[in-house]
C-alpha cells in the first residue's frame, strides 16, 4: 500500500470533483487498511495515520472553499 502524502497546496489545485473522487478513494483505502490491521495482516500503522491525515486535509480545503 502506498502512503497518501497530499499537501494542502496540491489539494487546492484540484477541482471540486477531483477532490471528492480522491476523498472517496482514500476512504476506501482506509477501510481496507483498517480491516487488514484488525486481521493482523497489516503491520504498517503509519499508513492508517497518513490516510486519516490526507482525508482531513481534503475536508479542510472543502470547508475553506465552502466559506468563500
Amino acid at each position: 500500500m502506498k502512503l497518501a502524502r497530499l499537501k494542502a497546496s496540491e489539494i487546492r489545485g484540484m477541482s471540486r470533483e477531483e477532490r471528492l473522487k480522491k476523498l472517496q478513494e482514500l476512504r476506501n483505502e482506509l477501510m481496507v487498511a483498517r480491516m487488514r490491521a484488525a486481521s493482523g495482516l497489516e503491520e504498517n500503522t503509519k499508513a492508517i495515520r497518513e490516510l486519516k491525515r490526507a482525508i482531513a486535509r481534503i475536508l479542510t480545503v472543502e470547508k475553506e472553499e465552502e466559506r468563500k
